[in-house]
This record gives structure tokens, sequence and C-alpha cells, in this order.
């Protein structure tokens, strides 16, 4: 079965055609500058990548440029769209009402669009791309799955605010956590190949990427995570400021004349890494930096460090230990320097790596996951490849068959037997 993965933003769409029976990633690409210009990157399985300027000037012209891409008689992948079973969508914010994966109905997208507002930039493209496919592939399955519903098991404790509790009971504003999809995949994934008890294991998972977020996963079920209401919390990022005092919005404000939405677009677009530095959201950018000893590119890198280490060790405290930890996503899964700078001072909580197996452990060499931890390490160090549209593939397949559990831990996942 073939199942075509969405990932639709508000001026790009990016996609995979993946076979669920082999696992095989078929056709992937990009469309960019979607209502601008237009640009298609497309490269189909053992294929070169193609690049064609296109127009573009809504989401239906990118959605029918990738079928017309998908079953090209020179590069194409299938004959037709009959040889397409499904597709998965990934629809970032699920609130509180979407705690899996669904089929797409008229009361899904209703819900989907009530979330809107916890999500402005993302949900309204996620909408976008599952009208438009239901649009150009009438009676194709269309499921949703959603970034944020693996951290609806953490507890009252770990997502309410201290904030008044009437601000919960009409808007919901709680924590909400995202990157589910990663962190549910490397989470299982790391407790099958440490050999744990899926009932009795802790993990911690540290996606970290341009975006990044940590989360705490008890016996498989999250029970915490850096991420908030908004992506916005948490750790120091590419662009994102990550936790501070709140009272800094109304502060910056004040000195700068702006109103509150124009600080919090400086607080995600313009803070992070890039903005202590004043060089690049780029990390690998900022370490050149640091290396040829710009102070402020030192401080960036070594506040990101600081901040990623202190998550890691209040999940320690707050799970009572932990058995495993695991970095991924980007840089995560390509940047032995950081990991090895994450660690240092962990010791003491019984995390020790070992810096030969870190420096080969890097995902752009073709590596899935590798221990990087040493042999007499208390608590197993991981770097784990993600694969999020494996999830999205494996939760569709299930729903169309039948055998979909709405309770994560009950599902038959391939990647985590």
């Amino acid at each position: 079965m073939n199942v075509l993965v969405i990932n639709c933003g508000s001026s790009s769409l990016k996609f995979q055609l993946i076979n669920s029976d082999t696992e095989a990633v078929l056709a992937k690409g990009l469309c960019e500058r979607i209502g601008i210009d237009g640009r298609l990157t497309y490269q189909p399985e053992g294929g070169a990548k193609e690049v064609s300027e296109l127009a573009m000037p809504t989401h239906t012209e990118a959605i029918q440029f990738v079928i017309n891409a998908l079953t090209n008689e020179a590069t194409g992948v299938v004959k037709s769209l009959d040889e397409i079973n499904a597709v998965g969508h990934r629809v970032v914010h699920g609130g509180e009402k979407f705690t899996s994966s669904v089929v797409v109905t008229e009361e899904v997208k209703a819900g989907i669009e009530e979330c809107n507002d916890l999500a402005p930039l993302h949900n309204p493209a996620n909408l976008i791309g599952i009208r438009t496919c239901e649009e150009l592939m009438p009676g194709k399955p269309q499921v949703a799955v959603f970034d944020t519903a693996f951290h609806q098991t953490m507890p009252a404790k770990a997502f309410m605010y201290g904030l008044p509790h009437a601000y919960y009971e009409k808007y919901k504003v709680r924590r909400y956590g995202f990157h589910g999809t990663s962190h549910s995949f490397v989470s299982k994934r790391a407790i099958d190949v440490a050999g744990l008890d899926p009932k009795n294991s802790k993990v911690i998972v540290c996606h970290l990427g341009n975006g990044a977020s940590i989360s705490a996963v008890k016996n498989g079920k999250c029970v915490d995570t850096s991420m908030g209401l908004t992506p916005l919390e948490g750790l120091i990022m590419g662009t994102r400021s990550g936790d501070l005092d709140a009272a800094v919005v109304q502060y910056i404000a004040n000195k700068e004349g702006k109103d509150v939405n124009e600080v919090i677009n400086i607080l995600n677009k313009k803070s992070g890494v890039l903005g202590i530095s004043g060089v690049s959201s780029d990390f690998r950018d900022v370490q050149k930096a640091q290396k040829e000893g710009n102070k402020r590119a030192d401080i960036a890198i070594q506040a990101f460090v600081y901040r990623v280490a202190k998550y890691i060790g209040s999940y320690v405290a707050a799970m009572n230990g932990v058995d495993a930890i695991v970095f991924t996503a980007g840089v995560g899964e390509n940047d032995d320097y950081l990991r090895e700078k994450f660690c240092e001072g962990l010791e003491e909580l019984g995390i020790k790596l070992d810096k030969e197996k870190n420096a080969v452990a890097l995902a752009r060499k073709g590596v899935d996951s590798a221990v990087i931890s040493t042999d007499d390490s208390r608590v197993k160090i991981f770097m784990i490849a993600t694969n999020e549209e494996l999830v999205i593939v494996e939760d569709t397949l299930a729903i169309m068959n039948g055998t979909y559990n709405p309770d994560h831990l009950k599902m038959d996942y391939s990647f985590a037997k």
C-alpha cells in the first residue's frame, strides 16, 4: 500500500510517498514559495533531484504539481492516482480534542479549525492541505496525525500553568507540547534497542533541531515536555527565545513602543541563538563563529547547551531516575560536538558519554541508531534518527485496516518490536 505523507505549511509543502509494505520512500520533495512564485523539488527513489520553477499561486496548484511529478511517465513512481491508497497529514495542534490519529471528516476539520487560535501559523495551513487533497484526490482516505497527541498523557501537575483556572476552563491555556510524532517514534525505538521493559522504563528524548524540545517518557507515556501552549516555550532554539520571564514582553513593548504581537514575533523569529549571537539561526554557522573567537556566538552555544543539560537533569528528577537518553533531529543526530557538551557534568547522574562512539554516530553518514555511552555508564545514551513520516504511514494504514488503537502503547508498530 502506498501512502502520501503531506506536511503543509503556509507557503511550503513537504511530501513523501511511502510504500507501507517495504517502508521504502518511493519519492520525496518540497514545494516552496507558494503564493509568491513557486518552486518544486522532486526526487524519486534512486533518481536525481529535479528542481522546477512553477507558478503556485495557491496550494491547489502545488499539490497538483506533486501529483503530476509522482505520475510522470519519465520520472514518476506510480502510473496513476489509483496506486496512491491514502493520504496522511501532519497537523500541528489538536488541543485537548484530539489525543490520537483520526480519519478526516467534516467534524474533524471543524475541530482542527477550533484549534487555529492555538497554532495560527500552522493549523490553517494544515487544513488547506487537507481540503486541497480532498478536492484533487476525491475518495482517497485522509488521516490527520497530531503533533500534540503524544503529550496528552501528561498529568495536570505537569501541564497546568500557575494562572487563574478560569483561563484553562475558558480558553484551554495549558502546556501541550510539540514534535510529538518524533518523540513517540524515538522513545519507542529507544525502548526497543535498549531492551527495556516498556511498562517499566524511563526515557528522555532530546529532539534538537532549529526547533527543539525535550520530553520525559515514563513507561512509554509522556509525563512532561519542554514546549508549552505554543512551540515558543522551553529550550533556546534557532530563532525562538525559549523560557523567559513573562514580564519581558511588557518591558520590551514599553521600551520599544511595540504591541504584544510585535514582541511575540521577535521572540519567535529573531531570538534564540540568532538573537544572542547576531550570526545565524543555523547552529553550524554559530559554532564556526564560536571557533573564530566570536564571544556572542560562544555565549549562544553555551546557553543552548546549558538549557538542554538543565532540562535533562530536571526530567531525571521528575521521573526519579532515567534508563536511557536519546538525541535526535538535525542537531541531535549530526552534531557530535554538541552531544558531548550536553553530557558534560552529568556524570554524577550516571550519564557517561563515550567520545569515540559519539564521534562516528552521525545520521548524515548513514547511521540510523547507535549507543554512544560508555560500557560502564548506568544510563544508556543513544543517537536515534527520527522518522515521523513512518509513524504517519503506520497510523494511516492501521486506521484504514481497522487495527488502529488510540492507546499508542497497544499499537503494533514495526519500529518497536
